[in-house]
């Protein structure tokens, strides 16, 4: 055979080419693999990425006053705004509430209240009494059965819900909101929430990490250095927390931190003056406690699994050379374990900011974070879209925090162990 004549295929014994069997055997592999995890793909597909990107669309959705109310947003592109609206706009908005389902007018006005409050009740009580009615004009007798229908202010908050979509939930999460034509205004001072609880909400959760750090970062060194029998005792000890129902932990500091609890107690059998006890519960004292407490195991063990992996020799050899303890510490030891301190930091930190329960029981008016309000809307005043829009908020800061921790430490650089 001459060097140019190109050598025969390699079969295998069924006479199939080596290639063509090679690709067969990895689709096949491909196939199982994928079998194999598509249960778990299905679960998170199901429970994780489809609960956020309904979150997404409530958060924009603004459908319903305009499906309800197709006439009145309609004549509203004709009316210029400076004056009552004539009665074009009027017996659009009341041939809507007639022809309009007695569940849609309920949570149109729900909806309508959200933009300025009052509109729940003028819609109510037009309905009710809307059947002495019979043909127009409509403008006096509207005005008649309630006079906020002759105020125009009510009038221009319909321009901020003409939109099917809409921003104005994420101004409303962060003290803003539309005003007429759409130009975004502050929010009245007394209703200026949000903004403050967004600072607390980031103030706590920076403050509980570096507690958490503070405190874990010596227990973590103590574990990975005590010999195995007494590091085992205190390592139970660590992990007693998840063994144990967080409501039952919270409702013992509950107990612990009151004015005539434990740690009063105590502190007055120390010397402190018995008209001096601190006030530890329902404020924003209390949360930072508790939660540093609760949140202190998931500090200690990332930092722990580190420590582990470092021989002790690296110290040793560091002294030997010169070094004092607390300078071999520094140079040595210390940057080895910053993968652990920064795995947990980022852990106790994204935990703590979403934190809801903690605040709800200890937190009181000066305790409660952004996820107390999250909940609240979603259960109270079932503004859910204000609530999605706050959840967005908050899964866009979490990704902040994620993305700035890539910048300034690195992904790549942080171990569980």
């Amino acid at each position: 055979m001459s060097a140019s004549e190109p050598s025969a295929p390699l079969l295998t014994q069924d006479g199939v080419p080596l290639k063509v069997s090679l690709r067969k055997s990895q689709r096949r592999l491909k196939t199982r693999a994928f079998m194999l995890v598509f249960p778990l793909l299905a679960f998170i597909t199901i429970s994780f990425l489809v609960p956020i990107g309904s979150l997404f669309t409530r958060s924009v959705d603004d459908k319903l006053v305009n499906e309800v109310l197709p006439r009145t947003f309609a004549e509203l592109e004709n009316w210029d705004g400076q004056n009552l609206p004539d009665e074009p706009l009027y017996e659009a908005m009341f041939l809507d509430l007639k022809t309009a389902e007695k569940i849609q007018i309920g949570r149109v006005s729900t909806r309508m209240n959200y933009e300025k409050s009052g509109w729940k009740s003028l819609i109510k009580k037009t309905v009710r009494k809307m059947k002495t009615i019979d043909s127009g004009p409509y403008k006096d007798q509207m005005i008649k059965i309630h006079k906020r229908w002759g105020q125009i202010d009510y009038w221009r908050s319909l321009s901020a819900m003409k939109d099917p979509y809409t921003m104005g939930y994420y101004l409303n999460s962060v003290d803003l909101k539309y005003g007429y034509n759409k130009t975004i205004i502050e929010q009245p001072e007394n209703r200026q929430v949000y903004i403050l609880l967004w600072k607390r909400t980031l103030l706590v959760s920076l403050l509980v990490t570096v507690f958490c750090l503070v405190l874990g970062y010596p227990v973590a060194h103590l574990l990975a250095t005590l010999p195995v029998s007494k590091s085992n005792l205190l390592m139970i000890c660590v992990l007693i927390p998840f063994w144990t129902s967080l409501l039952v932990r919270i409702v013992a500091w509950m107990v612990m931190l009151q004015q005539e609890g434990v740690v009063n107690d105590t502190l007055v059998w120390l010397g402190l003056p018995e008209d001096l006890r601190l006030p530890m519960m329902y404020n924003f004292t209390g949360t930072l406690i508790v939660m540093t407490q609760i949140l202190l195991p998931f500090m200690i063990l990332p930092i722990y699994s580190v420590m582990k992996t470092i021989p002790p020799s690296y110290m040793r050899a560091a002294q030997n050379l010169g070094a004092t303890p607390s300078l071999a510490f520094v140079k040595v030891y210390l940057p080895q374990t910053l993968p652990g301190e920064g795995a947990g930091s980022i852990l106790v930190i994204i935990v703590a900011i979403g934190y809801y329960i903690t605040p709800e029981l200890v937190g009181g008016k000066d305790g409660r974070l952004i996820g107390n309000f999250i909940a609240f809307h979603m259960q109270n005043t079932l503004n859910w879209g204000l609530a999605a829009a706050m959840g967005v908020v908050l899964l866009a800061g979490i990704l902040i925090l994620y993305w700035l921790y890539d910048k300034i430490v690195g992904i790549d650089n942080m171990k569980m162990g």
